[in-house]
């Protein structure tokens, strides 16, 4: 793993989330402990389509979200089944491969999470294809895996690194 030049942003956990029961909205919570196989004392109801160690947290970013309720969309932290908030991060530039450091804890980013019905009512008539990677791509949350697992709490920075393949 190499850092990205100085001049990338670090970003900042400026929410964190879980669901006991499943589905959403998910509640904030002060801190998580993440694992390989997800997030602990958070429930996907679809383990289909949600969770597993590819899957294992949603991460979304703070400056989509206030950029979706400036559209009017009744969107918060949560609302969107997302685990950690992170602001201060160009989210046009994460891909699949990248990783996050946070404290101890590295993340490696595998892919857009495609959204689905049951945040529709996060979107303006329902419309919740508003954050589809197809249709608007660097909108999408966001799956990772965890590499290191560990504890992450509210306001830590977040630090991206590139996967070094050779």
């Amino acid at each position: 793993m190499t850092s990205r030049s100085p001049s990338e942003s670090v970003g900042r956990v400026v929410g964190l989330q879980v669901a006991a029961e499943g589905g959403v909205p998910k509640r904030s919570v002060p801190d998580i402990e993440l694992t390989v196989t997800g997030v602990v004392g958070d429930r996907q109801n679809d383990v289909e389509y949600h969770g597993g160690p590819s899957r294992a947290v949603c991460l979304f970013s703070q400056e989509r979200i206030d950029a979706l309720a400036a559209e009017g969309h009744p969107i918060s932290r949560g609302t969107t089944g997302e685990n950690v908030t992170i602001a201060g991060l160009d989210w046009s530039q994460l891909h699949p491969g990248d990783r996050l450091k946070i404290g101890d804890v590295v993340l490696e980013i595998s892919g857009p999470a495609p959204p689905c019905t049951t945040i529709a009512a996060s979107f303006l008539d329902g419309k919740f294809t508003r954050i589809s990677e197809k249709l608007h791509p660097g909108w999408s949350r966001l799956y990772a895996r965890v590499l290191v697992p560990g504890r992450v709490h509210d306001g830590m920075p977040v630090v991206p690194t590139t996967h070094n393949s050779a």
